[in-house]
């Protein structure tokens, strides 16, 4: 495996720094080539801009410059676990690695070297309980409470009764896909719907089937786990058999404009999940303009789009928990492990968004030793196929946590006894 150029300038910088001041690393865990390239891109465009804006605008994060050595993955569980154990030692001190797959093997890899892991709206939905996962966290939101934020959205457009309403959840036949499986279930049992489950083959190019069974079966919604090229495929076939675009809503990782532009105005009405606000009518944007775009140092092809604001949004966390870690410490150079419990100890309030350039963009919220998932809520946005534009139809909201406590409480209980951890945060 070989690492990107970008990653052999960082580590070359790296090391002609000597034992001055070493940069803080944060390794891009991406995938630029494959079949989920042209989502993966757009995020690890706003990752990597992130940080290089830090760098020309503040000189880093507290005086300490940082830098993004990148691996590619492609989506492949074992190259992502190939990527991490090479770049670990340049001093890594968070990873985000973009794949529920790659995530849940380097759950217990990252917590043995003390190296935390931000699978921020992906990954093992239960590491939200920080008693059992003390390296894990999944802020702001996670699959089971898109999960209940779909069944909420349904509701709402039915006055709260949806009892024979019939739902399909299409999904990716993969750990991520199949993540909202048992919420939706339980849901079904307690609003008296009924939920068919449709799993899609990777990459989704082949949905024929599933489609003819939704054009059968008539559900009255229709939600979706998808990803890459899986999308612009459903949301085709959707068009092809007449679905009503209005009742289809997928999670965050199917409501990009690379998913709606290839079905032109069949995409129209389309909904999905938000984690955050996207656009580029940010104060930020005035300043990446002027570092990074106007001096040639980032094309900003992507900006204001939905996965490169996903992006963005992931730098900015990291780089405030980093911020945080560096006041707890009173360290400036600091490492994996301080890095943990600057997430731990992490509040994002909207007059910090605002003062980082990014007011109304995101929830405010806090992680707590016991809550590595943090406020666990999510807005809808929805698709305006004439205006090429995502726009939130509601405010952020929760989820039905009784539901969703309950089984992470269950599920990361049975994680704690197979692999003897005690409980922590007492």
């Amino acid at each position: 495996m070989k690492l990107t150029k970008i990653a052999v300038v960082a580590l070359a910088t790296t090391l002609a720094a000597g034992p001055v001041l070493a940069d803080l690393v944060f390794p891009g865990l991406h995938y630029r080539t494959g079949a989920y390239g042209p989502n993966g891109i757009p995020y690890a465009d706003g990752y990597v801009d992130y940080f290089a804006l830090l760098n020309e605008r503040d000189g880093g994060i507290g005086g300490v410059m940082t830098s993004v050595p990148e691996c590619e993955t492609a989506y492949n569980t074992e190259k992502g676990v190939e990527c991490y154990e090479s770049t670990k030692g340049m001093g890594a001190l968070v990873y985000q690695p973009l794949s529920t797959g790659i995530t849940y093997q380097l759950i217990p890899k990252a917590t043995a070297d003390d190296i935390p892991i931000l699978s921020m709206g992906y990954g093992r939905t239960s590491a939200a309980n920080g008693k059992v996962f003390s390296h894990i966290f999944n802020f702001p939101g996670n699959y089971w409470t898109g999960a209940s934020a779909v069944v909420n959205h349904i509701l709402d457009l039915n006055n709260g009764d949806i009892k024979g309403k019939k739902i399909a959840l299409v999904y990716h036949n993969s750990a991520y896909g199949k993540e909202p499986i048992r919420t939706l279930e339980v849901l079904a049992e307690k609003h008296g719907f009924e939920l068919t489950k449709l799993a899609v083959d990777h990459p989704g190019q082949e949905q024929k089937s599933q489609w003819l069974q939704i054009r059968r079966e008539r559900p009255d919604y229709v939600t979706m786990w998808g990803w890459g090229v899986m999308n612009q495929v459903a949301l085709q076939e959707a068009a092809n058999i007449r679905f009503p675009m209005e009742n289809f809503i997928g999670v965050w990782w199917s409501g990009s404009e690379q998913d709606v532009l290839p079905a032109g105005e069949a995409a129209h009405g389309y909904k999905a999940l938000a984690l955050h606000n996207t656009g580029s009518d940010y104060p930020l944007y005035a300043d990446l303009k002027k570092y990074l775009y106007d001096t040639g140092k980032a094309s900003g092809e992507h900006a204001g789009t939905v996965l490169y604001s996903r992006g963005l949004y992931a730098g900015m966390l990291a780089a405030e928990a980093a911020r945080t870690a560096q006041k707890i410490s009173g360290r400036k150079d600091i490492t994996s492990g301080d890095m943990r419990d600057g997430l731990e100890a992490l509040e994002i309030t909207e007059e910090r968004m605002a003062e980082i350039g990014l007011p109304n963009f995101g929830p405010s919220f806090k992680v707590s030793c016991e809550n590595h998932g943090g406020p666990m809520i999510s807005a809808v946005q929805q698709w305006d196929a004439n205006a090429k534009k995502w726009s939130l139809i509601t405010d952020f909201t929760g989820a039905d946590m009784e539901v969703i406590d309950a089984l992470i409480q269950e599920d990361s209980a049975a994680y704690a006894a197979e692999n003897n951890i005690a409980e922590r945060c007492n």
